[in-house]
């Protein structure tokens, strides 16, 4: 059947796929809004709103909208992102209304108690102190706040203790009624899910949502570059160079997305055989590439001792200027392979198509039928993928590293490097 697409009179998107032989179903509403849309003095509003959404409304406790849940065995949750926020449930096909019901109730009537927000406002202060304590994430907070240097872009999504602390009720509404209208939200379910019986359960409780709303677009993303490291007492020390990459709209989105596969999506990638296996210089190493609205990031991820920064560092990015050299034809036959086998798994979750269905409606304004995709990567070449890696691997770099780092290269070193002549260095015996 496919995914059916409705859309109420105040302009709130609806949209359902049926699974067979599935008993449950997961439903949620996506917000296109995050910690991109916030303004000075709002750094981790967004998040603390995704928080507070479950801490009472004017007809449930926080508690109650746990056990209404539990109660029938669902569960329920909420994430935020640099561009878009979640609320999701996934239950039962026979519990779907109250599903609705939950996540109507905590988007449309929270309360926010005095109370319960500096309760919450304390769970964050400790989020935030456990990622500066992890150094594989603080290590990616720095990397981007380098690559997006004092842009909301940048920043991360959980705010500092300063501004968490100074978080007031009255601001979660006002962002709440700037940023959440139907116009800029998706309702999808996917699984046991009937459309149109699933249209008339979200009319009844979102059908008065206003449609509009006073957000504005955030400013323009400018990628800067540059460099950042943290000298720890660690045994190992993280990691990540980067580059801009690509925005969700651009010819080379796909592409980007199929190079970090190529480079670093697996065992059988070029760096983790390089690095890892023929060289032992690291226990992890992988490329990612992040698209946003009108940029990106591309990068690659490694974990390392002291020892074998310089000699790891000096590898990676011979193998960066070599994928500029050119791309096998088994590469991007292996790489498209996995990219098809990762989709049509991910589509077996209900709660993992009904994300993917949101994603393409937020972004693309439709869902993307599995064929087109397939054309899309069917269409890609070595030469082009090739042309890309010059291209993306020549520009300004983004270098940023936690802990033991005495040894990584100076910036100039990585930058020089990724200019000049391509040179591999001697494989050691490991």
């Amino acid at each position: 059947m496919g995914v059916e697409v409705s859309r109420l009179s105040n302009g709130l998107t609806i949209a359902t796929e049926t699974l067979a032989h599935i008993e449950s179903v997961s439903l949620g509403v996506w917000v296109k809004s995050g910690s991109r849309d916030e303004h000075d003095g709002e750094h981790g509003i967004a998040h603390l709103l995704e928080h507070m959404a479950f801490k009472g409304t004017s007809k449930r406790t926080a508690r109650q909208i746990a056990t209404d849940i539990e109660n029938v065995g669902g569960e329920i949750n909420a994430a935020t992102s640099v561009e878009t926020t979640a609320f999701f449930a996934r239950v039962l096909k026979d519990d779907m209304p109250l599903a609705i019901d939950i996540l109507s109730d905590i988007l449309t009537e929270s309360r926010f108690d005095a109370d319960e927000l500096e309760r919450e406002k304390n769970v964050i202060l400790q989020e935030i102190g456990a990622a500066h304590d992890t150094p594989d994430d603080i290590v990616f907070d720095r990397f981007t706040e380098t690559a997006f240097r004092n842009q909301t872009l940048g920043r991360s999504i959980l705010g500092t203790p300063e501004t968490v602390r100074a978080f007031t009720a009255p601001q979660l509404r006002g962002f709440l009624e700037r940023q959440y209208a139907a116009e800029r939200m998706v309702v999808v379910a996917a699984g046991a899910v009937d459309h149109d019986t699933f249209v008339r359960e979200v009319e009844k409780r979102l059908g008065g949502l206003q449609q509009h709303c006073k957000a504005t677009p955030p400013q323009p993303a400018h990628y800067e570059g540059g460099d950042f490291r943290e000298s720890r007492d660690l045994m190992d020390a993280q990691i990540v160079l980067g580059f801009e990459g690509r925005a969700y709209h651009v010819r080379d989105f796909y592409a980007s997305q199929v190079l970090s596969m190529i480079l670093g999506g697996g065992m059988s990638s070029r760096l983790f055989q390089e690095v890892r296996e023929q060289r032992g210089l690291c226990y992890s190493v992988y490329a990612f590439h992040w698209g946003f609205s009108d940029t990106g990031i591309f990068g690659i991820h490694a974990a390392t001792g002291k020892e074998d920064i310089a000699e790891l560092v000096t590898v990676l990015l011979a193998e960066l200027k070599k994928a500029g050299e050119g791309i096998l034809p088994e590469e991007l036959d292996r790489a498209r392979a996995q990219y098809r086998a990762g989709l049509l798994m991910s589509q077996e979750s209900p709660s993992s198509r009904a994300s993917q269905i949101a994603r393409q409606m937020l972004l693309y304004g439709r869902p993307i039928p599995t064929d087109e995709l397939m054309d899309r990567l069917s269409k890609l070449t070595t030469d082009r993928l090739a042309d890309l890696s010059g291209r993306l691997f020549s520009a300004h770099p983004t270098v940023a590293a936690v802990g033991p780092v005495g040894s990584l290269p100076a910036f100039d070193a990585v930058r020089d490097m990724l200019s000049g002549p391509s040179v591999m260095p001697h494989k050691l015996a490991v």
